[in-house]
C-alpha cells in the first residue's frame, strides 16, 4: 500500500514561521543583554578611569606632552604664556547593529590634548622661527623621542624664514595669505600674522568644560592668563597644538588595547 503525505496546512506553516521568528528575536534580545554588547555604565567608566593602571598611563602621557611644551620654552625664543589640558575618558557604546562606528568595541577610551600659548616679539618673527627650526634640526639629528620639536629647516621653512626677513616671496605662492602656520602630524604651530594688512590673530582658547576627575579634567595654567594678555605683554602670540594622545583603551572583552608607557 502506498502512503501519500498530505501537505501541511497553511496555518501550521505560519505557526512554525512565527515560532522561528520568536526564537530568533529571543536570541537577539539575549545577545543585546550580554555584557559585551551593553554600553559601559557611567559607574563602570568612573571606576575604570580611576584605576591604578589608567592613572599611571594618564600620568605618563601628560608628562610626555608637557615635556614638549617645555622644550619650546627651553630651546627657542618663545616665552610661555599659559597651558591648557583637556583629559577625558568615555565609555563604549552598546552593540551597533547598523552603521557601526567602532565605539561599541571598547569598554573605555581615554585621551588627552595639551595646547600651549607663548609670547614673542612681532618684529623678530624671522629670528623666532629660525630658532625653532634650528631646535628642530637638533632634535631630528639626535633622534629625540617623539620628535620633541619636529619642525626643521626643510625647503618650505627655509623660504618661510627668508619671507619674514624680507628676502624672498611668500613660499605658498603669489596672492596667497600670509603663511602663519607650520604643520606636522604630531604638532601644529601657528602665530599672529604680522606682515599682512588683513590681520589674522591667534584666537582665545576655548573655555574649560566642567572638571569631574577622573572621568573629565580641564586645566588652564595659570587660570587668569588669556591670549589678549600675552599679546599685550609681548606683541605677538604663538599657539602650539599637540595632537591628541590616546593613552588608554580596553576592549569589551577586558583586553587592554592601548596604554601609555
Amino acid at each position: 500500500m502506498t502512503v501519500k503525505w498530505a501537505p501541511a496546512p497553511a496555518s501550521a506553516v505560519r505557526e512554525a514561521v512565527k515560532r522561528l521568528l520568536g526564537f530568533l528575536s529571543l536570541l537577539l534580545i539575549l545577545s543585546a543583554c550580554s555584557a559585551q554588547n551593553r554600553a559601559t555604565s557611567p559607574k563602570e567608566v568612573r571606576n575604570l578611569a580611576g584605576s591604578t593602571q589608567v592613572q599611571q598611563s594618564r600620568k605618563a602621557a601628560e608628562e610626555h606632552l608637557r615635556s614638549i611644551v617645555h622644550a619650546y620654552d627651553k630651546n627657542t625664543a618663545l616665552t610661555p604664556g599659559f597651558v591648557t589640558v583637556n583629559d577625558m575618558c568615555v565609555g563604549g557604546a552598546a552593540k551597533e547593529w547598523f552603521f557601526p562606528t567602532g565605539d561599541d568595541q571598547y569598554k573605555i577610551h581615554c585621551a588627552m590634548r595639551v595646547t600651549a600659548y607663548y609670547g614673542a616679539d612681532p618684529h623678530q618673527i624671522a629670528d623666532v622661527l629660525d630658532g625653532i627650526f634650528t631646535a628642530g634640526d637638533r632634535d631630528s639629528f639626535a633622534g629625540a623621542p617623539g620628535g620633541t620639536i619636529p619642525f626643521n629647516h626643510d625647503y618650505h621653512r627655509r623660504h618661510l624664514v627668508a619671507y619674514y626677513r624680507g628676502h624672498g616671496p611668500n613660499p605658498t605662492g603669489p596672492n596667497t595669505p600670509e603663511p602663519a602656520q607650520v604643520f606636522d602630524p604630531s604638532q601644529t604651530l601657528s602665530w599672529d600674522t604680522v606682515r599682512s594688512s588683513q590681520k589674522k590673530p591667534v584666537e582665545e582658547h576655548d573655555l574649560c568644560v566642567r572638571s569631574d576627575p577622573p572621568v573629565t579634567r580641564c586645566l588652564h595654567e595659570p587660570a587668569s592668563k588669556t591670549v589678549a594678555d600675552i599679546r599685550k605683554q609681548y606683541g605677538a602670540v604663538f599657539k602650539l597644538e599637540i595632537s591628541v594622545a590616546n593613552y588608554y583603551q580596553v576592549s569589551k572583552k577586558g583586553k587592554v588595547i592601548q596604554t601609555w608607557k
